[in-house]
Formats: C-alpha cells, sequence, structure tokens
C-alpha cells in the first residue's frame, strides 16, 4: 500500500479496533521525517493515527513504548499497530507542549514545576526504565559512540560554519573534533539517551508531563539530555533557573528505587561539555534547514542559538578545551556575524526567495492567467469530491464556513485527495527552494470556486505555512474582490 493511502488504512485500523468508523478525521502538521499523523476521532473514542513506511524504526518505537508502559513511564498508550506494522494508533495526548505554555506565560512558577515533573521523569528514563532496555533494538545506532558524536560534530562545521564562510584551519580542527568526540564517548556513567528531550517533545495535559518521539533513543550520555531540555534555543530559559535545575537532576536521583551511583563533579563537567555540543548540532541542524534550504523558521532560530552560545562562551572560558574549535566559535559570535540574523523574526517569510500563489477559481469562469512569465505550477481539478452545494443548508456557505469543512473533512474523499496533492507539491517545493527558484502557482478549481476549491486552497496554504513556514497569499477568484485576468 502507498504513503497516500494512510487515511484510508488508519481508518480500516480504527474501525477494526473500536468497531466503529472514525466519524472526524484531521490531518496534523508534518515534520522533518516521513512519518503522518491523522487526529481521529467520534462519538466514544479518540486516537492518534499514525503512518511510517520505515518499519525498523517503528519497530524500535513499539519496543521503547512496551518498556515504557511497563514502567509506568507517561508516554502514549499504544493502542493498535497493523500487521505490516507501518500503521498505528496512539492515545492522544492534545496539541499543547511545555514550549507552547512556555511561549503564553513566560518564566512562572507553574511552567518551572512543568520542568521539575519533566527532570523527574528524565531521571527515571535513564537509570529506571532505561535499565532494561536492549540497545541492539534501537534502530539508528546502539549508542553515542565515537562515530554519532563526530558526525554530529561535523554537521556543524558543513552546514554552519563552512556556509558562514569562517576562516580557521581545517586539519587541526578536524583532528580536534575527533579528538573530543573519542573523549566524550568514553565518558561514564552511561544511561538510555532520549537524544531530543526538548520541551517541544513534553505534552502538557491536566497539568501533567508527556512524552513522545523518543524513538531514536540509544546507550549514551544521560547530561546530554539535561542540555537538551535547559539550553534550548529557542526556551532561552534564565541562567538561574538552568542552574536550578540542573541541581534538581541531583534531587530526582533521589527519589529513584536505586540511587545511580557516579562522580557528580565528573558528571557536571561532561554536563557543560554536552551543553557545547547540543548547541553545535542545533545550528548545524539550523544552517542546514535554514542557510541551504532557506526555511524561515530555521533561520529565524539562528539568532537565539548564537546569543546561547556567546553566554556559554562568556560563562565557560574553559571549553572548549581546543583552540582552534573555541577560535570558530568565538568568530562566530562576534557582531558581523549576528547582526547577519537581526529582524528576521518580521522578515524571514517575506524574504524568502520562493514566493508561491494559491488560488480558486470555477471551472465555468475560467482558471486564473500566469502572471510570473514562466508558467510553472499546478492545477487541481476538484470535481471528484461531493460538493457540498447540492445540498440545501450548505448552498449559501463557503469553503471557509465551519459547516462546509466539516462535511468535506467528515464525508467526503476530501482529506485523501489532499493528502495526494500536499505529496506531490512538496516535491517541487523542496526542488524549488534547493534551486532558488523565485515563484510557484498552484490553484484548485471546483465547479463554482465556492465550497470544494476554496476549501483546498485555504488547505494548501495552510499545509505550506506549518512546514516551510512560508507567508502563502489566497485569492479566490470567484468571492474576492480582484482585477486578475484568466486564461
Amino acid at each position: 500500500m502507498s504513503q497516500p493511502d494512510f487515511t484510508k488504512a488508519l481508518s480500516e485500523l480504527f474501525a477494526g479496533h473500536f468497531g466503529s468508523e472514525p466519524e472526524q478525521i484531521t490531518l496534523l502538521p508534518q515534520s522533518g521525517s516521513d512519518r503522518r499523523y491523522l487526529r481521529m476521532s467520534n462519538a466514544q473514542h479518540a486516537v492518534i493515527g499514525a503512518y511510517n513506511p520505515d518499519k525498523k524504526e517503528n519497530n524500535t518505537f513499539f519496543y521503547f513504548s512496551q518498556v515504557f508502559a511497563k514502567h509506568h513511564m507517561p508516554v502514549p498508550e499504544l493502542i493498535a499497530k497493523s500487521k505490516d506494522k507501518q500503521y498505528y494508533l496512539l492515545q492522544d495526548l492534545g496539541d499543547t507542549s511545555l514550549f507552547n505554555l512556555l511561549e503564553q506565560e513566560g518564566y512562572t512558577d507553574r511552567i518551572k514545576s512543568l520542568f521539575k515533573k519533566s527532570i523527574d521523569n528524565l531521571a527515571r528514563f535513564h537509570w529506571e526504565a532505561g535499565k532494561e532496555i536492549d540497545y541492539s533494538l534501537c534502530f539508528s545506532a546502539e549508542s553515542f559512540d565515537r562515530k554519532q558524536i563526530l558526525s554530529d560534530l561535523l554537521y556543524f562545521k558543513y552546514y554552519f560554519a563552512d556556509l558562514l564562510k569562517i576562516h580557521y584551519n581545517k586539519p587541526a580542527l578536524l583532528e580536534e573534533l575527533d579528538t573530543w568526540s573519542r573523549d566524550l564517548a568514553s565518558a561514564r556513567p552511561q544511561a538510555f539517551m532520549y537524544r531530543d528531550f526538548q520541551s517541544r517533545n513534553v505534552q502538557v495535559k491536566d497539568d501533567e508531563v508527556y512524552f513522545i518521539d523518543y524513538q531514536g533513543g540509544m546507550l549514551g550520555l544521560p547530561q546530554y539530555d539535561l542540555a537538551s531540555l535547559l539550553w534550548q534555543a529557542r526556551a532561552q530559559l534564565p541562567n538561574e533557573w538552568k542552574t536550578e535545575l540542573v541541581n534538581y537532576y541531583f534531587t530526582a536521583l533521589k527519589a529513584l528505587p536505586e540511587i545511580p551511583s557516579f562522580n557528580e563533579l565528573d558528571f557536571r563537567r561532561i554536563y557543560l561539555e554536552c551543553v557545547l555540543l547540543r548547541i553545535m548540532q542545533t545550528l548545524g541542524a539550523y544552517g542546514f534547514r535554514g542557510l541551504l534550504e532557506r526555511k524561515p523558521h530555521f533561520i529565524k532560530s539562528i539568532k537565539p542559538a548564537l546569543a546561547q552560545l556567546k553566554a556559554f562562551l562568556e560563562t565557560y572560558g574553559h571549553i572548549p578545551a581546543h583552540s582552534e574549535l573555541r577560535h570558530v566559535l568565538e568568530q562566530l559570535v562576534k557582531p558581523e556575524i549576528t547582526a547577519q540574523f537581526d529582524h528576521v523574526d518580521r522578515k524571514a517569510a517575506e524574504d524568502a526567495p520562493l514566493k508561491i500563489k494559491v488560488y480558486s477559481f470555477s471551472y465555468k469562469k475560467g482558471m486564473p492567467a500566469d502572471t510570473t512569465s514562466h508558467g510553472g505550477g499546478f492545477v487541481f481539478d476538484c470535481r471528484g469530491i461531493l460538493n457540498p452545494g447540492r445540498f440545501e443548508e450548505y448552498k449559501q456557505l463557503t469553503g471557509k464556513d465551519t459547516p462546509v469543512i466539516d462535511f468535506l473533512q467528515h464525508k467526503t474523499h476530501m482529506p485523501e485527495f489532499l493528502n495526494h496533492i500536499f505529496d506531490t507539491v512538496d516535491i517541487s517545493v523542496n526542488d524549488y527552494l534547493e534551486r532558488g527558484f523565485d515563484h510557484l502557482t498552484i490553484a484548485f478549481g471546483c465547479t463554482g470556486g465556492q465550497h470544494r476549491s476554496v476549501y483546498a486552497a485555504e488547505s494548501m496554504a495552510k499545509h505550506l505555512k506549518e512546514k516551510y513556514g512560508l507567508e502563502v497569499p489566497v485569492v479566490h477568484l470567484e468571492q474576492d474582490k480582484h482585477s486578475l485576468k484568466r486564461r
């Protein structure tokens, strides 16, 4: 079964498990992976449906979920999975992450308490549930070894430092990165390492914390997870919070059934090295997605990440203990470098090289004329979808009205239709971004340009905003005032 059929396959899995069809299906924004998620519900049940073609990754996720459930860790319940292990149903924990709450409320006592609850559970991931993990079942790598660490460091070098044209002694830097990766890989203690333990992966429901996206876990440095949580660039936790919460980790250890034995001073020393490693790995990711692929969300994340790096270097003058690496890092936080990323919060989307326009139109009146001179783009015919306009209660409404949206989402093949289209358009958007093209037109047509095409156009603009951070104007030729010509 191909990827575009995942809505149908997940609906069948839902019906097979619960004995009734889902009445509401909502496609959730896609992240950087091939995984796709749907929110599915009826009067009795509400779940998240997941599709992932990578069966090895799924097997790791299923295995970790089983171990974590055995230890009563707050992770989503695995409710059902298909025989081919590409489709599965999860407990719906809502849409609110700890990062969302931090943005909404700021540095309140409530938010700090949620961070402490997260650290309580992090200690349990490391030293309680993690003790049972069979690391041979990890899908990417069994451990955060020298190769994995060096890969993160080289990611930073090639996709951030080199893209910003920082001058340095390349042989000396490569030798230092190799030495540092060997030293970190030999550090002890090691435990289950979540790998991406950040506030975006902490869901909050009824003031309790739950954890998602742990399938990348492996044996590694527990300090790395603590660094990932407390030094998340966009979170910008105050220094006093970072200090308090690091200390709280040791308090959380005392509540474990079996307190791990290690040298606290050594643990704190490696923690600081992990902070720098995580900052560099994050900058590498921002460089690849932002500087190379020109995705606005990642571009505007660079400045706070550089601010974190600057604060770290000023506070911890002895780290890194490698002269050429420190030379590179100090160049990156100079005003002439950081000034490149001023004001991108306001301008990133507007400055993106690719400009996309989305239209809806009536086939009776004609599709919009090309205004870009190159004629590139897509026209999608929505007339194969059941028309809400056939029903009296929808005749005076449009595809932007809630009753029509509900009808199209739950009583037609529109979700499946759009999933195909999103996958098709994404191929071109990714290619256009990589090659520096500047315009793409996407048009949806239906009989009257009132219901199906309007909803599809709005959905496409929302998809492009959520996945690429692009602000996409939408013009409804039959609903909006305009002076556009038609073909």
